[in-house]
């Protein structure tokens, strides 16, 4: 069973450090900033692929699992990597795509030359172009079929055309993905992040979805428990730092995947908590977050996890995710303030917290004015979408401000000089203006900064086993908007105060907390009076009770 007081952070190597002045981050760049990676305090870094692909998909359309994208470096410079960052305690863990491969692949490339074996790694179906195998939509917009005119069938991609599904079915399938397994494993790596590993079962027949966008039929699908303990078995990945990410899944199957009974995996991305602000759970239709719902799913899931026996993967931004304190915190007047509280919220949590560069100093969303500075191949398909449902392209533009994936995978901002510090030529994305003041360089020696913040958070969390190995529970309030929880372990006692708003708040307190005892908050001085605390705009603060 791994540690429960690891921290990891999460690399998105294109945009982390560009070590060679072509605009593009690279792995001799995350080898540079090891070293602020071991002041930071982490135990493990997740690195998003960095396979050769034709980057359809930013690289999670693999076309090689075993080679390296000549865009990022070499197959040495990824030992060096593995080798630089065990010297100082860190390991890594790298991203495996499962579900699908790209269509460049050379099983692919096989199938579509009639190779029968090939096609049967993938899921093909007979058909003619005029009538498609089911109504699935794709959760990068429009058909998740596509026609093959020369071999009259059709092959299943549930995200983009270029990213085939493959048949985990086959037995052969998944005998070629164990031996990706021990490959790196045999490298040196020592965890992997499972990509929308809860898809990989699809049901034994194909049908039509008349109530929804078919993914009722393969989330969380028939095979996918027996799969994943076959794939953990066979690879000796049981004690292994594991985490699948979970699209639209339950908590019973969460629970399933993470009790280390089962023999699955050691923790689970949800993102359930992420569709707070989706207007009737449609991502492109903009709200404002129901903080009343983010807080009973936090409970729900919290609660549902212990008394599963199995362990959350606790984040709120990531490669995929507009960044937190635009989105759930105010990134201009309490640009501070609203980070911090967020860190603490999620680091004080019951599970392993997973930051995403430029978290820790409070990075926002980068507020492009023109299609033409967006990447993402989800934002510029749902770009035309939206404005073949009607929307003008300012209405268009202004929800990729609030959804896009591009968010979050703008360069690193490691100093306020030109390209911020990230390379010595304009970056492959634009970077957002302010990285002049929010960069590592001015917060790294500020005691009072973002990033120091987020060290004193993972400190606490090795040096108080209620935060790392405790139970959680909550403490309910009338306040919708206001969060508290306690972690309890052996003598220890934690409680944890959130208010998710600037709105000043009045908490009434059903128990004497002595400000003396104090671990950290987000402000100076906190204000109690008789059972009365007095809560400040996003204020935060944890408080040991014993």
């Amino acid at each position: 069973m791994i540690k429960r007081d690891k921290v990891v952070y999460q690399i998105y190597p294109k945009s982390f450090k560009d070590s060679n002045g072509d605009g593009l981050g690279d792995i001799r760049g995350m080898i540079e900033k090891l070293d602020y990676l071991q002041d930071l305090g982490v135990d493990y870094i997740w690195s998003t692929p960095f396979f050769v692909s034709p980057q359809n998909d930013n690289g999670y359309d693999v076309a090689d699992y075993y080679n390296i994208d000549s865009r990022y470096g070499t197959m040495e410079d990824v030992e060096e990597l593995i080798s630089e960052a065990k010297k100082r305690n860190i390991g890594l863990m790298f991203d495996m795509v499962f579900n699908h491969t790209s269509t460049e692949h050379e099983w692919f490339k096989k199938a579509l030359a009639g190779d029968e074996k090939y096609q049967n790694y993938y899921i093909f179906k007979d058909g003619t172009p005029d009538k498609v195998p089911t109504n699935w939509a794709s959760k990068f917009g429009g058909s998740a079929w596509e026609y093959i005119p020369h071999l009259k069938k059709w092959y299943l991609h549930l995200f983009d055309k270029t990213q085939a599904d493959l048949n985990w079915d086959n037995p052969e399938v998944r005998d070629e993905l164990k031996k990706v397994i021990l490959f790196w494993k045999e490298k040196g790596v020592v965890g992997y992040r499972f990509d929308v590993v809860n898809l990989i079962s699809k049901p034994a027949t194909f049908e039509d979805d008349d109530i929804g966008d078919g993914r009722r039929f393969y989330t969380d699908g028939p095979n996918v428990h027996e799969y994943l303990k076959e794939l953990v078995k066979d690879t000796g990945m049981e004690d292994m730092m594991t985490v699948g990410e979970m699209s639209s899944t339950s908590l019973e199957n969460c629970v399933r995947y993470s009790n280390p009974d089962e023999g699955e995996l050691a923790m689970v991305f949800n993102f359930h908590h992420l569709k707070v602000d989706y207007k009737n759970g449609d991502k492109w239709t903009l709200q404002a977050p129901d903080y009343k719902q983010l807080k009973n799913l936090f409970k729900t899931w919290q609660l549902g996890i212990q008394e599963g026996n199995g362990l959350n993967a606790m984040f709120l931004c990531n490669h995929d995710q507009p960044r937190a304190i635009s989105r759930f915190g105010n990134d201009t007047k309490y640009w501070k303030e609203s980070a911090e509280m967020l860190a603490t919220l999620i680091h004080m949590m019951q599970g392993i917290p997973y930051i995403y560069q430029g978290e820790e100093l409070g990075m926002t969303n980068h507020g492009y004015t023109t299609i033409e500075q967006y990447r993402d191949v989800e934002s510029l398909n749902y770009y035309k979408i939206l404005m073949e449902r009607g929307m003008t392209s300012d209405e268009a533009l202004h929800v990729l401000n609030e959804r896009s994936r591009d968010n979050g995978r703008t360069p690193m901002q490691w100093n306020s000089d030109t390209y911020a510090g990230f390379s010595t030529v304009e970056p492959w994305i634009p970077l957002p203006e302010n990285y002049k003041t929010i960069n590592a360089e001015s917060e790294f020696h500020d005691e009072t900064s973002i990033y120091n913040y987020y060290k004193k958070l993972i400190q606490i969390r090795k040096n108080h086993r209620a935060i790392s190995y405790g139970s959680i529970s909550f403490i309910d309030n009338e306040d919708d908007e206001v969060i508290v929880y306690v972690r309890e372990c052996e003598e220890e006692r934690i409680v944890v105060i959130v208010n998710l708003v600037e709105d000043k708040k009045e908490l009434i307190l059903h128990e004497n907390l002595d400000l003396a005892s104090k671990i950290i908050s987000n402000y100076d001085s906190n204000e109690v009076n008789g059972n009365i605390l007095s809560l400040k705009p996003y204020e935060c603060l944890v408080i040991k009770t014993r």
